[in-house]
């Protein structure tokens, strides 16, 4: 079913109360660590179902941040099967941008502008990210923070094979969602019990 983006606006902070509500839910969900570990594992199972169909060169990760999955341990084992490039994103505050920069898989010291560690290697552009939920729809759109890195990065790269990473309970409507013109849909989201769309 292919869902359209609405012209009218959400409703005055809408999706701050959205985003407000997922983040109570992940981190009562979290505090059960038997739980959260099962689903850390589930989850990186289908990610690499997903991975190895796709077989990026370069893979665009991300720093996991509030109980996100850890996607590294699954991007590191795909490296190990097809000597796939890794890369994690690097911000800027201000312009509100970021790229992506060459990651190797050893600890970082560095940060980029918004706190978040990040490396210091070399600028790279990916073939495929992988992009934290903190909510999605079955059609693919997402619901982040509401920086807008993903989405300016994603706008400006369209031939890059985006995939959403999330936990099952951040499914949410689509009308709840009212997905906006601005807002790309991702190929698909891959979660610890099932992959939507991918």
């Amino acid at each position: 079913m292919t869902v359209s983006p609405s012209t009218a606006p959400p409703a005055p902070d809408a999706r701050g109360a959205l985003r407000r509500h997922l983040l109570a839910t992940r981190n009562t969900w979290a505090q059960d660590a038997s739980a959260l570990a099962q689903a850390q594992a589930a989850l990186q199972k289908n990610l690499l179902e997903v991975l190895r169909q796709l077989e990026p060169e370069c893979l665009g990760l991300f720093w996991p941040i509030q109980v996100e999955f850890n996607p590294r341990p699954a991007a590191l084992q795909a490296q190990g099967e097809w000597a796939c490039q890794l890369a994690l994103p690097w911000a800027a505050k201000a312009s509100r941008q970021m790229h992506y920069r060459s990651w190797q898989g050893e600890e970082l010291r560095t940060m980029d502008e918004c706190g978040i560690p990040s490396p210091d290697g070399r600028p790279c552009e990916p073939d495929v990210v992988l992009v934290p939920c903190l909510g999605f729809t079955p059609e693919g759109f997402r619901l982040g923070y509401g920086g807008g890195y993903f989405d300016r990065f994603l706008a400006a790269h369209p031939d890059v094979t985006a995939v959403g990473v999330g936990w099952s309970h951040a499914r949410i409507d689509t009308a709840a969602l009212a997905p906006q013109p601005h807002d790309i849909p991702l190929i698909g989201v891959v979660t610890e019990l099932q992959i939507w769309g991918a």
